[in-house]
């Protein structure tokens, strides 16, 4: 099952979120991990969710934060659970307290750069050939430091040794990875940009992989919707049924993520500079 892209403004989130709060349904609380990606996709579920009634309370945090929040009962549902490598972690100690409804599309992580970038730095191993450093921007920028391609990025760093020849990953925001990565391809600079599929960037330009044979960037997972056994019978049969038949796919969900951030204006938000 697939559902038209569709992604609202402003202006038109805040009269869906008036409609939601007149619903005579139950209300579910639906939480995201706090990344544009994970908002695009729990639209697609809330969506359901108001088709059938439900008033949905919508919420996000980092992703330690919410699967705290999913563990604790705070929230009903989350999505989404990159599964089993990258949040396998944090859900694991409650994993017997939820149900897997469903899997939305299949992410996985890369280390990217942009396609002018010659094809022949092929590598992670790569960038220490010193005619590929002395053109690469060393700072690997990247997102929140909870997130898994944060994670695999440091271990990438360490276990290739590019320390050495002065690459180091700096967390920092969606708009701090992002819009370093748009500002580089626009002054055509020769730069590495930790990332996934599925991700709006994908959706507006081409990057290539940089292989990595350690496989230190853990594979392809599967970004599951999740629910709590004890929201079960207050969601209902039917809107699980149709919740269960969900699918997005990496291609429409990266679509779907660039439509949102464009209609938000969130990739004109202030970010840090520097090399």
């Amino acid at each position: 099952m697939t559902r038209p892209l569709s992604i609202a403004t402003h202006g038109q989130q805040e009269q869906q979120g008036r409609e939601m709060t007149d619903s005579t349904g139950s209300v579910v609380r639906v939480g995201h991990i706090d990344l544009s990606f994970h908002d695009a996709s729990a639209r697609e579920v809330e969506a359901i969710l108001t088709s059938h009634g439900h008033h949905v309370e919508r919420s996000a945090a980092p992703h330690g934060e919410m699967f705290q929040r999913m563990r604790r009962g705070k929230i009903d549902m989350l999505v989404s659970a990159w599964l089993p490598t990258s949040h396998g972690g944090y859900l694991r100690p409650f994993e017997q307290a939820v149900r897997k409804v469903t899997v939305l599309y299949e992410p996985y992580c890369i280390w990217g750069v942009p396609e002018y970038v010659p094809a022949d730095v092929a590598g992670v191993a790569d960038l220490l050939r010193p005619e590929v450093s002395a053109r690469m921007e060393k700072l690997i920028q990247g997102i929140n430091p909870g997130a898994g391609i944060s994670r695999f990025s440091k271990a990438i760093i360490e276990q290739y040794g590019l320390a050495a020849a002065g690459y180091h990953f700096e967390a920092g925001t969606e708009q701090d990875c992002f819009g370093r990565f748009e500002d580089a391809v626009a002054e055509r600079r020769w730069v590495v940009i930790p990332l996934w599929h599925p991700q709006a960037l994908h959706h507006r330009h081409k990057i290539r992989a940089l292989e990595e044979p350690k496989g230190l960037l853990g594979g392809t997972d599967k970004a599951t919707l999740i629910v709590r056994h004890d929201a079960e019978v207050r969601i209902g049969a039917p809107a699980l049924a149709e919740l269960s038949r969900l699918t997005i796919g990496n291609t429409r969900m990266s679509a779907l993520d660039d439509a949102l951030r464009r209609n938000a204006g969130l990739d004109s938000q202030p970010r840090k500079r520097g090399g």
